[in-house]
Formats: C-alpha cells, structure tokens, sequence
C-alpha cells in the first residue's frame, strides 16, 4: 500500500477540553477509516454498522474506538470531562428473570458522565410475544429513546426489536465478553479494567453520536 493513514489524532496528550477538540478527534478517526476502507477494497472490513449486532470488530474498527477512548481516559485524567452527550436518552432493556449487576451499573455511570439519561425497563417480552405486542414496544421504545440497549435478551429477540424500533438497538455491549471489550485491554493497566471499559463504552456512544 502507498499511502499511509495515521489513526493517532493531532490532539495534545494532556486532555481534550473542548467539545470541539473530541469533536474533531472523533471526525478524524473516522476520516482515516473511510480512508483506509475505501483503498483496501473487497478486502476490508466492513464498517461499523449503524446498529451494530454483528459479532466480530475488524481491527479498523478496533482502532477507532481505542483512539477515541484514549482522548476520553486522558480528558477524565485531567478533571475535564465534557457532558458530550447531554440531552440524550437512553433505554436500558433487561430481559425476563435477569438480575442488574454491575454491567447494568457500568452503562448507567458511562452514559451519565456524558450527560445522558438511562431508563431501565423491563419490558415483559419473550420470544413467544405476539407480534403486536413487539411492534408497539418496540414503536415505544424508539420514540422515547435514542439508543436502546439490551441485556439477557434472546438474540432473535433483540434483532425483531432491531427492524421494528427505527434506533440503534445494541445487544450486550456492556458484557465483558463482547467484541468491543478488546479495545478496553488495548487502553493497557494504567487505569482499572472497569474504567477503561467504561471509557470504550462512552467512545462507542460518542462515535455513534455523531453519525
């Protein structure tokens, strides 16, 4: 390959603290990996999907996230975390029979910090619901909500609620076992494993954010 795409943003390594500084950050990561896709062809990846489900991260998608939650750890480290996503709602799903625990503790913290609001709702379906009844939650839900995230739900479950809802709809991104939770381990062991998990979370939200 001739050309080379620097992922690293122009960004001091103190911290980011503007809205327009994480901002650009984000814009430029995702400038780079357009970059990149667009000349590796049929051979790349494919992008991170609007409502992502799928079950593998390529490692163009890896990278964007560990940037982005590298200028976030950084931005906390220096006191100045900005309330990026203030205004946004988001509404935490757990399935039938399903104790919160710390992961539900862990979105609810990532998602505040940046000045959003989780609701958690237990909404009653199974995969033997009616129809009608998933189309009206599912309507309900996208109404009220800008992002809905499911946890101990049926992944059949969670993908009618995906058609239906008309918002990104994330299964399980907060488990530790999901594919985004690689780049948690890239951040490395200068903060606890739960904060740079959180750090990867709100990067994902950010970048969701803005497109």
């Amino acid at each position: 390959m001739s050309r080379r795409y620097a992922y690293r943003c122009a960004t001091p390594r103190s911290s980011l603290t503007s809205i327009k500084e994480l901002a650009t950050c984000i814009d430029r990561l995702r400038i780079a990996q357009w970059q990149l896709l667009h000349e590796l062809g049929p051979m790349a990846s494919t992008p991170l999907p609007a409502e992502p489900h799928a079950n593998a991260i390529s490692a163009n998608e890896l990278a964007a996230l560990v940037e982005a939650a590298r200028a976030l750890q950084r931005t906390a480290g220096a006191g100045a975390t900005q309330r990026l996503l203030r205004g946004k709602q988001y509404g935490l799903l757990t399935g039938i029979g399903v104790a919160e625990g710390d992961d539900a503790a862990l979105f609810d913290r990532a998602a505040a910090e940046l000045g959003a609001q989780v609701a958690h709702i237990r909404p009653g379906l199974t995969e033997l619901s009616s129809v009608q009844d998933l189309q009206q939650t599912a309507h309900m839900l996208g109404r009220l909500y800008d992002v809905v995230v499911c946890e101990g739900m049926a992944p059949s479950l969670v993908e009618r609620l995906r058609v239906e809802a008309g918002v990104p709809v994330y299964d399980r991104i907060t488990s530790p076992n999901h594919p985004i939770a690689k780049a948690a381990e890239l951040l490395g062991p200068a903060a606890a494993v739960q904060d740079n998990r959180r750090f990867v979370l709100q990067a994902l939200l950010l970048l969701k954010a803005t497109m």
